[in-house]
Formats: C-alpha cells, structure tokens, sequence
C-alpha cells in the first residue's frame, strides 16, 4: 500500500511549519519564513497574538462545547456585534468558508419558496469564481479542474464571465433566484468587481426581486482596507458569507443575511454540531475586539497603499517578468508575463528567499499578508521578492 496517512489530496511542499510568531513562521530546522500568505488571508492578526490567544486559552478552560439545543450568549453577543457592523440582521455561524456558502444558497432558495415562488431556484455564478470544495461549491463554479469526476453535480447554476453585467443580465429568467459573486474573485486571479458590475448586479436584483449574494470569505474582514469589500461599492447584499479572517486561525465561517433574505430559516431548516460554539465565539470576539479598534482599518489601508506603491516602483525592474498589480488593500496580486509560471515563482520565493505567497488562476501571485504588518516588514518583502525576481530563470519560450 502506498497512500499516506494523511490522504494526499494537497500538493504540499517542503516547508513544514511548528511554530509562528508576528509575520513569521519557523520550519522543523528552525528556518524562518517571512508570511505573506497568512494561510491563504486566515491568519488576519498574524501568528501567537496575544490578545487572541489569551481569550482562546481562557475560554478553554471555561466552556468549549454545548449543542445547539441550549441558548448561546456567546454565539448572541458575536452575531449582535456583526450585525451591528455589517448589513445584516442576523448570522449563521458555521466553521469554514464553504459551510457558509451552503448555508446561503440554502437561505436563497428557501426565500423564493416561502415567498411562493419554488421555480426560482437558480443562482447565476462567475467563471474563474471559487466557493469552496463541497459538491454545492463546486457546482457553483465552472472550473474543469474542481468539476471533474464528481459529476452529477447539483443543478441550477448558470456561469457567465465575472465583471460581464449585459452576459449577467440576459441569463435572467423565471426560474432565478439570484447571483452569487465575489466581490473580489481571489483564487481565479484577485480580480475586483468593477464598480459597473457590482452596482449593476444589486439593480438587478432589486428590479426583478433578487437575492445578491456575495462571497466575501477572502476578501471580507479588513482585507480590503474596509471592514467588509462591498463597501467599496456604495451598495449592500441581502446575503454575504464570511470565513478566513473571522476567526484569525480559528475554524469559523458565518452567513450573514438580512431579515428579508432569511425569512425563510426558520426552526428546522439548518443546523451544525460545531457551528458557534463557545471557544469559536470568543475567538470571534478577540479577533473584533482588534479589528474595531479606532485606526486599525486605516492602517490597513496605509500598508495596502505603501505595498501596491512598492510594487509599483519594483515592477519596472523586471518588466520581462511582472505584467500588472491587481486587488485591493493588502489582498493583492501580481499577475505574470509568459514564459514565467506563477506557481514556479511562488516556489521559488518559498525555497530560496524564505517568502511565502500564494499562486491564483490567470497567471497571478497573491500576497496576503497580515492585517498588522508594518512598514519594515513591507520593506523585507520588496527586498526577498527584488532578490527572487532578479534570481528566477523563467522557463524559455516555444
């Protein structure tokens, strides 16, 4: 028998972390790695923060698990803060980003069925979109490579090209129920809505008495310089889902709607073992206590300015390699020029020059770094990256 223990569906590198601490990371030999990936926009706060891990260990040893069967004065408290900082009124708590997508396309078509209108059961999605690994998720998305050999998938998705309102609007008909879209498409190449789009989208919706429903899971909680990136557009969602930073390393995800859009959640309709438990309630907490801190925005729009400017100055250097900065705040992408491979790229700042970022769809690098990086530490990753661009040997073209 030759499968691992530890079933082998992710490509895993050499890189095999024990520790953390600030933007750091440190290997099994005591290498250090200077994290801008933030396990991929999780760890918002960075690694070991000490008000997240007081609060973590001090609500271990008071209560870590009850059923959801009995009240929750934490799951009330955390869902009373986000609703009063966000569009919503009221939060389903579960414990990743794809149980939270669930948990919406769930609340979209119960809406339509309470609402008499059972038929309208169909979400129109975003090519290149990414919702997570469930059979729901992926048939959400129209991505080859999530798809294959899971078929049949869940029916009632429609795909049309992200920041293609007129393809958006023309697949309309008596049988959808809304549009489920990133805000910022992250894994398909970190890619904003275009003002157009996502204004158009929420027009849309009010016109024809649709759900918007937008997947904020990488690009919600501060990452964009604001609290959630629908702010940005001057508009809001009737539902949107939450995850990586909510929990700041903790497993946490959170469907967030308006009281319109859940009227049809009603007792019965959903439920999860884990989802609000006590310990992930209060990680939830300490991770807000932060975040609304007056300032702490701000500053990460400060980072996310003097990063892409940083970029901006670097990019010219290497112009046989880097093409374009894309994103918003400090969830930003740096999209490459053929031959060069991103993937290749990221190996290579990984192996060479201890820096971790992300590869995307459409030949880009993500850097996701920490919300509460500073100025030194953005000068350590234009030093690391500068070195790696100026050492990697993209492979030759033809």
């Amino acid at each position: 028998m030759t499968i691992t223990p530890l079933m082998p569906v992710y490509p895993r590198c050499a890189v095999r972390p024990v520790r953390g601490e600030g933007v750091y990371l440190y290997g099994e030999r005591g290498e250090q790695y200077l994290d801008f990936a933030a396990g991929i926009a999780v760890n918002a706060l960075g690694h070991g923060h000490p008000h997240l891990t007081k609060v973590l260990q001090d609500q271990v040893a008071t209560l870590m698990h009850v059923s959801n069967l009995y009240g929750s004065p934490q799951g009330e408290a955390l869902a009373q803060r986000i609703v009063d900082n966000s569009f919503a009124d009221t939060v389903f708590f579960t414990n990743s980003g794809v149980e939270a997508i669930e948990c919406a396309i769930k609340t979209a078509r119960r809406y339509h069925y309470v609402s008499g209108n059972p038929q309208r059961h169909k979400l129109i999605t975003f090519k290149n979109a990414f919702h997570g690994r469930s059979i729901g998720a992926i048939s959400a998305t129209d991505q080859p490579k999530m798809r294959d050999g899971f078929e049949p998938l869940l029916p009632g998705f429609d795909y049309v090209k992200f920041n293609d309102l007129e393809g958006a609007l023309a697949k309309i008909d008596d049988e959808t129920a809304g549009f489920l879209v990133e805000t910022v498409q992250g894994e398909g190449g970190m890619t904003a809505g275009t003002p157009e789009f996502i204004q158009g989208l929420r027009k849309a919706c009010d016109e024809h008495g649709l759900l918007l429903i937008l997947d904020e899971i990488q690009c919600g909680y501060g990452r964009t310089g604001k609290m959630w990136a629908y702010e940005h557009y001057g508009i809001t969602p009737d539902i949107m889902t939450a995850a990586k930073g909510i929990g700041g390393g903790f497993p946490l995800g959170a469907c967030l709607a308006t009281e319109e859009a859940a009227k049809g959640m009603v007792i019965g309709t959903h439920g999860s073992t884990y989802g609000g438990n006590p310990l992930a309630m209060a990680v939830g907490q300490a991770v807000l206590d932060v975040m609304l801190e007056p300032g702490f925005l701000d500053h990460v729009t400060k980072m996310g300015e003097r990063l892409r400017q940083a970029f901006e100055q670097m990019i010219p250097n290497h112009d046989h390699l880097f093409e374009e900065i894309r994103g918003k705040g400090l969830m930003l992408g740096i999209k490459m020029k053929e031959p060069a491979v991103s993937r290749d790229f990221v190996a290579h700042l990984r192996d060479n020059h201890g820096l971790l970022t992300v590869a995307a769809g459409e030949n880009v690098f993500r850097v996701l770094p920490p919300l509460v990086i500073d100025e030194d530490h953005i000068a350590e990753c234009i030093e690391r990256l500068s070195e790696g661009a100026r050492s990697f040997a993209p492979p030759s073209g033809g």
